[in-house]
């Protein structure tokens, strides 16, 4: 048996690479494809309302930087009790890219109807713009991206900003956002019946009807009207640039909800991108795919 010395350490750029190849070893070169490394921080509770505590789940990349963009990811749910960690392996590939990420909870439409969603992801965005130091990001490159009704939550918050609707006074930290992505998300619910869709989308249990207090839709067009996000822009008042992607194929929010909003924002010269995703179903019927999350990212990378 060979005795051989023990060697000092050296610095991580001068230990060489190992020259050994026994015989059979197949040698494979490696690419830096993978990006940053992920670490990951779940259950902080950021409030409570209605009696329960509010959580998210924070992702960062491993890239000793203070200075992150930061994703608010708002996790679509019917406006029922989210799963938040249903697209926590599309948020770690984000976060693979440079982001951080926080996953954020909001009160279920059973509990605390609307706008309570869009309240609960601004007091979230407050609670970690209080904090930037520990959560490694820059308070000035926020986004607020969502789908289905997170996508509608987030049009919520990326329209209203610091305004109505909040629940806060003159809070310490504001709540706005410099840009808006939006999956698939509903805008003008009393029309949701009005195209081929698999769900019910006008009695009081329908997620519509829950959303607006637990009440049939078409008998309560005031409160349905109240839930239209593009119902709050205004031409003189700046609005966030917005990312809208669909699937032509989607069975649940039909097509036809983002033509709405898209419609809306140019009629008002606002700044909007809107991607058709042909073949696409609802989520994960083909949003998974490295086309919408290198489109969202192109889109991050230039407003943030």
């Amino acid at each position: 048996m060979e005795i051989r010395p023990f060697l000092d350490s050296l610095p991580p750029d001068q230990v060489p690479d190992n020259p050994d190849l026994p015989d059979g070893v197949q040698c494979v070169r490696w690419q830096d494809t993978f990006g940053f490394g992920v670490a990951f921080k779940p259950n902080i509770v950021y409030a409570e309302k209605s009696g329960m505590p509010l959580h998210l789940h924070y992702l960062t990349p491993r890239n000793n930087r203070a200075d992150n963009p930061l994703i608010v990811f708002v996790q679509g749910s019917a406006w029922f009790k989210q799963d938040l960690y249903l697209h926590l392996p599309e948020m770690v590939r984000m976060c693979q890219k440079g982001y951080c990420v926080a996953m954020v909870e909001y009160r279920p439409s059973q509990v605390s109807p609307f706008p309570a969603q869009a309240e609960d992801v601004k007091s979230a965005i407050r609670f970690l713009r209080s904090r930037p130091e520990y959560f490694h990001f820059h308070p000035d490159r926020v986004a607020v991206w969502g789908d289905s009704s997170g996508g509608h939550t987030a049009l919520m918050v990326g329209f209203t900003g610091d305004a109505c609707p909040s629940c806060e006074s003159n809070p310490p930290h504001s709540a706005a956002v410099r840009c808006i992505v939006d999956w698939y998300g509903p805008t003008v619910i009393s029309e949701m019946a009005f195209e081929p869709s698999a769900c019910p989308h006008t009695d009081a249990d329908s997620p519509e009807g829950w959303l607006i207090g637990h009440v049939p839709v078409q008998d309560h067009p005031d409160l349905a009207a109240a839930t239209v996000p593009q119902s709050y822009l205004k031409k003189d008042v700046p609005t966030p640039p917005l990312l809208i992607m669909h699937g032509s194929m989607d069975k649940t929010v039909n097509f036809q909800q983002s033509v709405h909003l898209y419609e809306a924002m140019r009629q008002l010269e606002k700044e909007v991108t809107f991607i058709k995703l042909l073949g696409a179903d609802h989520s994960f019927g083909g949003f998974c795919c490295d086309e919408a999350l290198n489109t969202v990212d192109a889109f991050l990378k230039k407003h943030l």
